[in-house]
């Protein structure tokens, strides 16, 4: 019988493996693709966002829904506790402008090899290309290079991933397996993902641009950061920022001048247009470039003039046809509902059995939040498993 079993080598079942073995548990973690972190390598080669360097109240507050059940796990891992987490792997970080927090060496790779080395110094035993098919009564059953295994475990950690990015491991092919034993799931929706826009053939010539200096209004909330115009859409942090809005249906609007009052860009707009285009009126009068003009033509024709077009490029509606599909996602919202979980993320259904990480029904924003829950729960799952049976 094997001692303590982790299925998943992101964060979460990686960090989940070192408090077990830290509390003297003899560790196996298995892990379905051929090499461990394949998400978090990929989030890396952008340079890594750990954390965001901020106060409790605010990082808790970026989870929306899940904040109250987060509390715990994130107030025991907070963004300091990540930043230290780094630094005693021998990775110094540094802050950005923002808040944001990234290794000095701006890729996840160098931290996960040195935190690999701790995992083997530990004695934490890693087995690549063990793909979890389900149960087989009382096992955990495996397609393995050795072919069919069954482990029997005294405890189980599963941090499999949500339903995004399949082809780095996240496809959520666990989810009728545990719904088979009772657990409890929320549908899964993607999230951090970019907005399907149907463009006329004259936004062509605009794709790959960025849109810089813009904001988007959801209705109850104003977000800024900057997106791409893609030949798919829009795609970017600024709009992955307003997911749940936008799976909602809720209208959306951008506002290509956010640091200019509507009174300050109608009164610029009054003055006599004379013999120029509309282009270059707009970009001199207005102070717009290129790819801004494009979107107030797309989304705002046919155009008034003086201060109706300035409230319609302070409100541009932001047609869309809905999101990107799920695996072009980063993250997903769904899976392992709150109420299946007790306080340790230990399964009501399956005794002995937590989950940890983005399987669980949770969102954030990218920008360091996904890593952190990922950290944060799978530490939290970790040394509550490590105590069972017998606490």
């Amino acid at each position: 019988m094997t001692d303590a079993l982790v299925i998943g080598a992101g964060p979460a079942g990686l960090m989940a493996a070192e408090e077990l073995a830290r509390a003297g548990r003899s560790v196996v973690v298995a892990e379905a693709k051929p090499s461990v972190g394949r998400k978090f390598l990929m989030a890396g080669k952008s340079g890594l966002n750990l954390t965001k360097d901020e106060p409790l109240a605010a990082l808790t507050a970026a989870y929306g829904v899940s904040r109250a059940a987060l509390l715990p796990m994130l107030t025991g891992f907070d963004a300091n506790a990540v930043m230290r987490w780094a630094e005693d792997l021998g990775q110094p970080v540094f802050t950005g402008s923002s808040g944001r927090v990234f290794p000095a060496a701006m890729k996840a790779s160098p931290l996960l090899r040195a935190w690999l080395r701790r995992l083997d110094a530990a004695g934490v035993e890693i087995r690549t290309r063990w793909r979890w098919t389900g149960f087989e009564d009382d096992a955990l059953a495996f397609d393995t290079p050795e072919g069919h295994h069954l482990i029997r475990p005294r405890v189980t950690v599963l941090a499999l991933g949500g339903a995004s990015w399949r082809r780095l491991g996240s496809d959520g092919t666990w989810a009728p397996w545990l719904a088979a034993r009772g657990v409890d799931l929320t549908p899964f929706a993607a999230s951090n993902v970019g907005l399907s826009v149907d463009w006329s053939p004259q936004m062509a010539r605009h794709f790959g641009q960025p849109v810089k200096g813009a904001a988007i209004h959801t209705g109850t909330r104003t977000e800024r950061g900057e997106f791409i115009v893609s030949s798919k859409g829009l795609e970017g942090g600024g709009v992955y920022m307003v997911t749940p809005e936008a799976r909602g249906g809720q209208p959306l609007s951008l506002d290509l001048k956010p640091d200019w009052t509507e009174a300050k860009l109608a009164e610029r707009l009054a003055g006599p247009r004379g013999k120029a285009s509309l282009t270059n009126w707009l970009r001199k009068a207005a102070g717009l470039d290129t790819v801004k003009i494009a979107l107030v033509r797309e989304f705002g024709g046919p155009l008034p003039e003086g201060a109706a077009l300035a409230a319609r490029i302070k409100a541009l509606p932001l047609r869309h046809s809905g999101l990107r599909p799920m695996d072009e996602a980063i993250s997903t919202t769904g899976g392992v509902a709150w109420g299946a979980l007790d306080e340790r993320l230990m399964l009501k259904a399956l005794p002995g059995v937590f989950a940890a990480g983005e399987m669980l029904d949770w969102e954030a924003p990218t920008g360091g939040y996904l890593v952190t829950g990922c950290l944060a729960t799978g530490r939290w799952a970790g040394q509550h498993a490590a105590s069972y049976p017998g606490d």
